[in-house]
């Protein structure tokens, strides 16, 4: 009898302690309030940071519909625009009287590529695209139709097939660059992207501390270490074939650079004014050290920052 007795107080015991943890589990997923986070709503550059803490902490991320769609459909531009949110008016006088001009080279993930664009573009901002010779079809005709409800946006005038680290990378640059230099929009800078970049700041923080440079340009770099020396000593050639792109570096030493320039590496990406971008496209001493660097390896590497360190350029160069 009392060894029954101690069963059934054994047993309830369990079963309060069961119940306990059942009713724990549902209060505390279903019952306590989440922390969400509308993604699409906040524009604080803090964004990031918050989104990766709650995560960290356990709490749920949710994207609402301002998240840009990635599809036309048989909706019109102006449907889209308003759809997606796109800022159609200057936000500010600062950044009215300051347009920028962007470079953007790409050749897939058309998706990725939209939400780039959408988090960039403002009206006074002025756009090119190339797209890679190489991109499918069906990839060129989207970039095509998303650019086209745009005035300030256009496809480069004349398209590379993009090897890595080959000049063909630089001229895709070099070929929107001259097309910016055509267009009406009085841009200030122009900053080149790819097509995996986006942007950390709003349009009005990236105007205002691109004015802190006050007319130079940023282009970091350094003289070339023991093991980069090689990427412009060499001749490297571009090599296409139908399924893959490459390199080939090759034991033939290259000639001194022209003019007697000093080379110096840095950073593929950077952000010029008008006018050095002018120089760029119109001085000899760019022209010839273009030329000369067709047969290296990654050239915009070198391109930007030996040009800005030319002597009597020194009023463009900042570290």
């Amino acid at each position: 009898m009392i060894l029954k007795m101690k069963l059934k107080m054994f047993g309830f015991v369990i079963g309060l302690m069961v119940m306990s943890i059942i009713l724990f589990f549902l209060y505390t997923n279903n019952l306590v309030p989440h922390k969400y986070l509308q993604v699409g709503k906040i524009s604080s550059t803090s964004v990031l940071a918050e989104v990766c803490d709650m995560i960290m902490t356990g709490k749920k991320v949710i994207l609402d519909e301002n998240i840009p769609m990635t599809s036309f459909g048989d909706i019109t531009c102006q449907q889209y625009l308003m759809l997606n949110h796109y800022i159609m008016e200057p936000l500010s006088k600062e950044e009215a009287e300051f347009p920028l001009a962007y470079i953007m080279v790409i050749h897939k993930d058309f998706e990725t590529f939209e939400r780039l664009f959408r988090a960039c573009y403002t009206p006074q901002n002025v756009y090119c695209v190339h797209v890679d010779e190489k991109a499918t079809a069906a990839f060129k005709e989207a970039v095509g139709k998303l650019l086209s409800c745009f005035s300030n946006a256009f496809l480069a005038s004349k398209r590379e097939s993009v090897v890595y680290a080959g000049v063909s990378r630089l001229q895709a640059d070099l070929n929107c660059m001259r097309d910016l230099m055509a267009s009406e929009v009085p841009w200030k800078y122009v900053i080149n992207t790819c097509g995996q970049d986006f942007p950390l700041k709003t349009n009005k923080e990236i105007v205002q501390y691109l004015k802190g440079f006050k007319g130079k340009n940023i282009t970091p770099g350094v003289l070339p270490p023991p093991h980069i020396i090689r990427r412009t000593k060499y001749v490297h050639l571009e090599q296409r074939y139908p399924l893959f792109s490459f390199m080939w570096w090759t034991w033939m030493r290259k000639m001194p650079p022209p003019h007697n320039l000093t080379i110096y590496f840095g950073s593929a990406y950077v952000a010029l004014t008008r006018e050095f971008a002018s120089f760029v496209l119109q001085d000899q001493r760019a022209t010839d050290f273009l030329e000369w660097s067709k047969d290296t390896y990654s050239p915009d590497e070198h391109f930007w920052v030996t040009l800005n360190r030319i002597p009597g350029i020194m009023a463009h160069y900042t570290n």
